[in-house]
């Protein structure tokens, strides 16, 4: 979703939802990067002088045997790296590519990349891609946030690169709503209890379906998984890598493994923290993320229920009981904020979500519901806003709350219908009493999408590849532990690295254990033993 500062990075995920119940990538500002590139003289790709070559950063692009038929002036390009903030050394280029890969000679569009370059001239390894997830995260704005998303020996050895997928950011954006039309839409009900209520989330849907069809353009329909795989490609020719090397959370995982199996031969050092599992429905994608959440909620409340401070009781079934009771009366009667808007229930559900994502965001939430149960919705409706980077002036920093519903509506084939969603709704809430409604009612908007899903669940083998890490977190609210391990399974070189703790992803978590084998892998070529445990702490 809506990219978040923070000091924390974490990835991003998931499931179309009304109320933001899907993946946010909580991202540090570290800079403000302007929105092309700046006039001046072309700064040259810099070559690898030294160390063990995971790619190699001064080779031309690949012989045009390797390249797919009429996408060789695409692959031949030259980035024109220009300086592109102050005081830093980071640099902006943007990357020419068709917008129907099935018609190459056609239309093109211009794709916002970011580098940082290493300061480590001589033992330079090549490029490393990042990718926040969303789908609809500014990849921009993640390498920007190098710091903060590798470690500082992988920081040391790598350029970073980042791009704004199709559809995203600075990237021929997706443009559904106005700002005051996505508060109505994330405000809105999104576990309607009767017919009136989902008339109205329907009557949203189809808002915002119709907006995004009249306000992108021929974009809307060219913004799948697969043309940002195929982009990636086209990144990993003009930066005159042999092989692409990748560092992708959360939805990047998907993004990762079907590069993986459009490429395999050019697949390189991938880690895939977060996993998607590509063989899910929409359906079961949902249902299995609902079981996340409510895992990592009641992580929460029993942590909670020990602290003096906690708002909810002293034992886990009073804390279940008094959050349900708060968010029935929520949904009756919303609270105010001391703003124009009330905290209904979504945005409440919403504020309760985006804690779930970092422990140590669980003093904010408790904070957040005592005031809650007082009354007070500002502090919950504050943390809704940040999740979906609203400004306090009302405005939205970035497009991912319409790329995320632009890039799921096409990648698998998903809810079609109210009568559809009123029969799923009973395995939904059994699944997750908390959150599995708004989950099932979010995808609504894909019901009324003006294109089919292009692409559809199966499983992703990536035969030839070289060996992929797949990172798993055992308690990811978003990205359930399973997915990671399925993934992992699937791939044909696929090893499973596992981190048990709290919180989204694994790798720059706070993890030595899982940092390191990351480090190892990325720097060295040199994977850890499939099935390796790194234990809290």
């Amino acid at each position: 979703m809506r990219q978040t500062s923070t000091k924390r990075v974490v990835a991003a995920l998931v499931v179309v939802a009304i109320a933001v119940l899907s993946g946010c990538a909580l991202t540090p500002k570290a800079v403000d990067v302007v929105e092309r590139p700046l006039t001046g003289s072309d700064a040259q790709s810099p070559g690898a002088k030294g160390g063990e070559s995971a790619q190699s950063g001064s080779d031309p692009a690949p012989a045009p045997s390797d390249v797919p038929a009429g996408l060789r002036r695409f692959y031949d390009q030259k980035l024109r790296w220009e300086s592109c903030a102050s005081g830093v050394s980071f640099q902006c280029a943007t990357l020419e590519v068709p917008l129907d890969y099935r018609h190459p000679g056609g239309q093109t569009i211009e794709l916002a990349v970011l580098r940082l370059p290493t300061k480590d001239r001589d033992r330079r390894l090549g490029s490393l891609v990042v990718n926040p997830g969303g789908p609809g995260g500014s990849g921009v704005d993640y390498a920007a946030s190098a710091p903060w998303v590798v470690s500082p020996p992988v920081l040391n050895r790598y350029d970073i690169v980042g791009f704004d997928p199709r559809g995203v950011a600075r990237s021929n954006p997706v443009d559904c709503l106005t700002d005051k039309q996505m508060d109505s839409y994330l405000a809105a009900d999104g576990s309607p209890d009767d017919a009136k209520e989902r008339q109205t989330l329907l009557n949203e849907a189809r808002e915002f379906a119709a907006g995004c069809r009249t306000r992108s353009g021929a974009i809307l329909g060219h913004v799948s998984t697969d043309d940002a795989a195929r982009d990636m490609d086209v990144l990993r020719g003009a930066l005159g890598d042999k092989q692409l090397t990748y560092l992708g959370k959360s939805y990047g995982t998907y993004l990762g493994a079907k590069y993986a199996e459009l490429f395999p031969q050019r697949a390189g050092r991938l880690v895939l923290d977060g996993a998607l599992d590509p063989t899910l429905s929409a359906r079961d994608l949902g249902l299995e993320q609902a079981k996340g959440f409510e895992v990592a909620l009641r992580a929460f409340l029993t942590d909670c229920v020990q602290r003096t401070d906690c708002p909810l009781g002293r034992s886990l079934p009073e804390a279940y009981q008094k959050l349900d009771a708060f968010l029935a009366q929520v949904d009756r009667a919303p609270l105010p904020t001391g703003q124009s808007r009330e905290l209904t229930q979504s945005l409440a559900v919403t504020g309760v979500i985006m804690p779930l994502y970092v422990k140590e965001y669980w003093p904010r939430l408790r904070g957040a519901l005592r005031s809650g149960l007082a009354g007070d919705g500002s502090r919950l409706l504050a943390m809704a806003d940040e999740y979906v980077e609203r400004d306090s002036n009302g405005t939205y920093r970035n497009n991912s709350g319409e790329a995320i519903v632009a890039v799921n509506c096409l990648d698998r084939p998903d809810l079609r219908s109210v009568k559809q969603a009123e029969e799923e709704q009973p395995a939904f809430v059994k699944a997750s009493p908390r959150f599995g409604a708004y989950i099932l009612w979010g995808s609504l908007t894909c019901a009324e999408w003006p294109y089919k899903a292009v692409d559809k669940p199966a499983a992703i083998h990536a035969a030839g590849a070289k060996p992929i890490l797949v990172v798993g977190t055992t308690r990811d609210p978003a990205t359930p532990y399973d997915w990671a391990v399925r993934l992992a399974k699937q791939l044909d070189s696929g090893v499973l690295l596992t981190r048990e703790g709290d919180g989204h992803t694994g790798y720059m978590q706070g993890n030595k254990c899982t940092d390191r084998a990351v480090e190892n892998f990325l720097i060295n070529g040199k994977p850890p033993r499939d099935g390796t445990r790194c234990e809290a702490g």
